[in-house]
């Protein structure tokens, strides 16, 4: 059992780095294709194409497009000059330890307050099946026994049973043995580092698995004061790209995911326990976007 286990681990560590070369080759063809068109080497000069191919990159978080794009708006070259855009692109790129743009962002002079219209990228619709009322009203076996032992943790952690379903159904469908290509581990899929950090060692055995994802719950809920889009947003993206993008981070994946829970939960607030950690130092500018 524990030679099939290691084999299934290292299929998906493999798969992963497969899957990470491939997205380096991706991000680098598509910036060579912006760079060709942003200087009109050997194709007709097409600055605005080359900015769209650029943010393609930087909505999927490469640091050199979103460096490309930041020198773009300082210099005007081909698109508006705009300080705050640049300062925004500048800003993701450094925060990934970009060293030019750390340097660029020194320089330019602005905020950006609201996210650029090419970062934002629609939802997809949720699939029908997805639909948490047939688990929730006629289980299935395995689903049951997954839905008991919710109903009886959950209290002691002060967070919905419905919601912690949703997260569920969402991200593991219920598979205690589930494991995704960055190694999100059991029914709530918890990364190694997010295991650690709440005293999970054994991330395949559903009751500590659930403990777990409901203890980074109640700290999301403390840490975005109810909110449950943002609570989604991080538990999908990590808090530190919700602050990063002040709001939900315009990953496609990330703002499917938020509009399932939604969907699943049924509500936009949580109650949350205030104690438990300071809200996000981003929370005033992220509500100030919001109004």
């Amino acid at each position: 059992m524990a030679c099939l286990l290691l084999a299934h681990l290292l299929t998906f560590s493999e798969a992963t780095s497969v899957a990470a070369a491939e997205s380096v080759d991706f991000f680098a063809s598509r910036r060579a294709e912006a760079q060709a068109l942003e200087h009109g080497e050997g194709v007709a000069r097409d600055p605005q194409r080359a900015a769209a191919l650029y943010c393609d990159c930087a909505r999927e978080g490469d640091a050199e497009a979103q460096f490309r794009l930041g020198w773009m708006h300082a210099n005007g070259r081909g698109v508006s000059r705009d300080d705050r855009l640049a300062a925004y692109f500048f800003g993701l790129a450094a925060a990934q330890g970009h060293a030019d743009a750390e340097r660029m962002l020194r320089r330019v002079d602005g905020e950006m307050t609201l996210m650029p219209p090419c970062m934002v990228v629609a939802a997809p619709e949720p699939p029908v099946a997805e639909a948490l009322e047939p688990v929730w009203e006629n289980p299935t076996p395995a689903q049951l026994k997954v839905l008991e032992l919710v109903r009886r943790l959950a209290p002691d952690y002060g967070v919905a049973p419905r919601l912690v379903m949703a997260v569920i159904r969402a991200e593991s469908n219920f598979d205690p043995l589930a494991v995704s290509g960055k190694n999100a581990q059991g029914l709530m899929q918890l990364i190694p580092e997010t295991a650690a950090r709440f005293n999970v060692r054994k991330p395949f055995d559903p009751e500590q698995n659930i403990r777990g994802g409901l203890a980074y719950l109640r700290w999301l809920l403390a840490y975005f004061q109810g909110d449950v889009a943002l609570v989604a947003a991080a538990y999908n993206a990590g808090e530190g790209a919700v602050n990063q993008y002040r709001g939900i981070p315009p990953y496609a994946e990330t703002r499917g995911y938020v509009r399932r829970i939604r969907e699943f939960y049924r509500g936009d607030a949580h109650p949350y326990d205030a104690s438990v950690v300071e809200p996000s130092p981003e929370l005033p500018r992220i509500r100030k976007r919001l109004m």
